[in-house]
């Protein structure tokens, strides 16, 4: 999984409450466990024009250019400013899968999904939650300056605007350190690979029934 420490870029305001999982990624991405490859097909069905298929090039496929990732003020843009109750719906992983394939690292809303929020750092992407009324300056500042950007820095727990003023921010702090170290569940386990090897060793003497020979 990819750290976040400090990350800086140009904000997507995605200015639509009730953003559900569908809508991230459509149930018919859904039939690869792969982590990588669903970036081209993130907010599918509002970003194209057309209905798009698992396996499918979107190379000239006809685009929504009144959505906000077609257009050209927000090209390269990492960070996603969004409304309340981010990520509701059904409780698929793929939807943090196609953000961070994208190339999104953070997601600022005043609420998420339970679910959601908690995909987010196991997947390498901080979720922060800001109170409505910063969210909406933040929306009226993004509308009003092309190349808006900010500067999140995590282990400040900090959001740092242009004009040098900062916002603080709460986070889980064993949330933080995964993300801080890049460590997503499988890592963790592995921090424990001498352990895990002695106790298998350990078995292997106390029960070796457990462990038939090949």
């Amino acid at each position: 999984m990819q750290a976040f420490n400090v990350e800086q870029g140009v904000v997507i305001p995605l200015d639509r409450p009730n953003v559900d999982t569908d809508a991230i990624i459509p149930k018919q991405f859904l039939k690869s466990i792969r982590r990588s490859g669903f970036g081209h097909n993130l907010f599918d069905e509002w970003r194209y024009l057309d209905l798009g298929q698992p396996g499918e090039s979107c190379e000239g496929r006809p685009l929504n250019m009144d959505f906000v990732l077609n257009q050209q003020r927000y090209q390269g843009g990492n960070i996603l400013l969004a409304r309340e109750n981010f990520g509701c719906g059904s409780s698929r992983e793929h939807a943090v899968w196609a953000l961070e394939d994208f190339g999104i690292r953070a997601v600022i809303a005043p609420s998420f999904a339970d679910i959601f929020f908690n995909n987010t750092s196991k997947n390498g992407v901080l979720a922060i939650v800001l109170a409505e009324d910063i969210i909406e300056c933040l929306f009226q500042s993004v509308l009003a300056t092309t190349g808006f950007e900010l500067k999140i820095d995590l282990p400040q727990q900090q959001v740092n605007l242009p004009d040098g003023s900062t916002i603080f921010f709460e986070v889980d702090a064993f949330k933080k350190d995964c993300l801080v170290r890049g460590l997503d569940d499988i890592g963790l386990t592995l921090q424990h690979t001498d352990e895990i090897k002695a106790y298998e060793q350990q078995r292997q003497q106390t029960a070796p029934w457990l462990f038939p020979s090949a």
